[in-house]
């Protein structure tokens, strides 16, 4: 019974955005609805006020961007809410998709001025791939935005799935006031707090309530009420089946920045949100009830807490019961492995947990051994395949600018490459072995370079590298032999990634079509074998 109960508390769910469109805003303006922080930071002004509480790198707190996943833990309303803040810059790096495969369901933020962008489309798909239920939140309605018909039009259109809008907004740009909650028959009035760092007074009532009407002058309160009798007779019907199954998306309005519309998306989505559910492996689902302990790592940071250099491996409970102290089965290395050091995250700040349960996230602290994607359980019959991989599409060599710091530049290289967020390859026969980092975004590289000599005092240079495409020779073509008989197109050349599988990196996707053509007896992979 205590299992099951655990289970229905809990939420774990992550934001996904274009940058921009208010995602690191939104998930702080949550926590302050959710009791977890009594102040919120203001984003645009943060040279002036703290950093957003979810950003804890100093790289982030520079530019103002989210560039690595963290979990933020609380309680609200009888829920456990596991909330993972996912990069918001405009390189990609798989640590993004990687989170995804962490969560429940997401909620997807949209800049209403805007309406879809190009990575929200990218982030959707993935979500849509893995059947996970979305929540919309249209945000900055309270500056100058797309008429809110047209913004539900674009999701079903450009996204292909249904929308219905749990509330609509009353006035739009510099005119919004609130929303209507459809569903309830409530008009949700809001003030504006002095740059959103408190909760918004509202006001509450019926469209014909002398309080509501006497705030809306006669053309917003007609628009509204046409609006209303309109949706109510067009568009999809809410039905919480087709919202599991990712058919059907409800869609909230607000703004973030003022708290209007926050507190309604954070109650809507509890109420409508799947608790955790079950993991297929191998064809057999797992239920999260499953009595023997499992999870899987998704991500693993070094160095989150400077004073200790240390690493921590985020695992994803999903079945049975964490106890601190037990000891689990290490699949990939066979090994038995006491889990002592476990801690229950907010940004960078640990607290010891002592139990956890299926949905929550913790951190597991100072065991070299773990690698993303390893399957930690009791019950050796269970071994997750949850990760995906990428291929990288941005390629630089890494030069150490000072040798005599090459050891603390090789540890600190190490230790960076096992977050998985880059990876490391070596051209075949090249006479000097410089490391060639490869990644989804550009940006990845940034990161290293400056963690590198903030964590590890070592500077280094980088060379970007002239490839842009990365396919994976199959078995058959892996002799040396074959390699040297290979005839590879201008610019082209062959590596060997981190587990020793050689690789073609070409200049463009006409260079690897003009390959595929003249070799069509080697298929190649956009993946590396798994």
């Amino acid at each position: 019974m205590e299992l099951q109960q655990e289970i229905e508390k809990r939420r774990t769910f992550a934001i996904i955005s274009h940058p921009d469109a208010g995602k690191t805003t939104l998930t702080e303006k949550l926590l302050l609805y959710g009791g977890a922080v009594q102040l919120a930071g203001s984003v645009t002004a943060r040279k002036h006020q703290r950093a957003t509480t979810s950003d804890w790198m100093e790289l982030e707190r520079k530019r103002g961007i989210s560039i690595s996943s963290t979990v933020l833990q609380f309680d609200y309303a009888g829920f456990r809410i596991n909330l993972l803040d996912t990069p918001g810059h405009k390189d990609f790096s798989e640590d993004t998709y990687r989170v995804l495969t962490a969560v429940d369901s997401v909620v997807m933020v949209i800049d209403s001025a805007k309406g879809i962008e190009s990575q929200t489309r990218k982030l959707f798909e993935v979500c849509r791939q893995r059947g996970v239920p979305i929540f919309t939140f249209m945000n900055k309605c309270d500056r100058p935005m797309k008429d809110p018909l047209e913004l539900l039009d674009e999701l079903e259109r450009v996204l292909g799935i249904g929308a219905f809008p749990v509330n609509w907004p009353i006035g739009t740009g510099f005119d919004f006031q609130g929303v209507y909650d459809r569903r309830d028959k409530l008009v949700y009035l809001f003030e504006r707090t002095v740059g959103g760092q408190y909760r918004a007074p509202v006001e509450v009532g019926g469209l014909e309530d002398p309080i509501i009407r006497d705030r809306l002058d006669e053309n917003t309160f007609k628009k509204v009420a046409e609006e209303i009798e309109m949706l109510a007779t067009a568009g999809e019907q809410f039905d919480d089946e087709s919202v599991l199954a990712g058919q059907i998306t409800p869609v909230f309005f607000g703004s973030g920045i003022n708290n209007f519309g926050v507190q309604l998306l954070l109650d809507g989505f509890l109420k409508h949100s799947p608790p955790p559910r079950p993991r297929v492996m191998g064809g057999i689902s797992i239920a999260p009830e499953h009595p023997e302990f499992s999870g899987f790592i998704f991500k693993i940071q070094a160095n989150m807490d400077p004073r200790h250099r240390d690493r921590i491996a985020f695992l994803r409970v999903c079945t049975g019961k964490f106890e601190r102290d037990m000891t689990v089965s290490h699949p990939r290395t066979g090994k038995k492995v006491r889990l002592s050091s476990s801690h229950k995250l907010f940004g960078n700040e640990r607290e010891t947990v002592d139990e956890a349960f299926p949905g929550d996230i913790i951190g597991l602290v100072g065991l070299p051994d773990f690698g993303i994607g390893d399957t930690l359980t009791t019950d050796g019959t269970i071994r997750y395949k949850e990760i995906p991989r990428f291929a990288p599409e941005s390629f630089a060599y890494l030069h150490n600018s000072n040798t005599a710091k090459f050891k603390q530049f090789r540890q600190g290289l190490d230790q960076l490459l096992q977050e998985g967020v880059i990876q490391v390859l070596h051209l075949r026969n090249a006479i000097v072995k410089v490391p060639l980092l490869a990644a989804v975004g550009p940006l990845q590289f940034e990161v290293v370079q400056y963690r590198l000599e903030s964590e590890y005092g070592a500077a280094s240079r980088l060379e970007p590298g002239a490839w842009t495409v990365a396919r994976w020779l199959p078995e058959s073509a892996r002799a040396e032999e074959v390699l040297d008989a290979l005839q590879l197109p201008t610019g082209a050349q062959i590596a060997i990634d981190q587990e020793g599988h050689p690789l073609i990196l070409f200049t463009n996707d006409w260079s690897a079509g003009y390959f595929a053509q003249n070799h069509p007896n080697i298929p190649l992979s956009s993946l590396p074998p798994s």
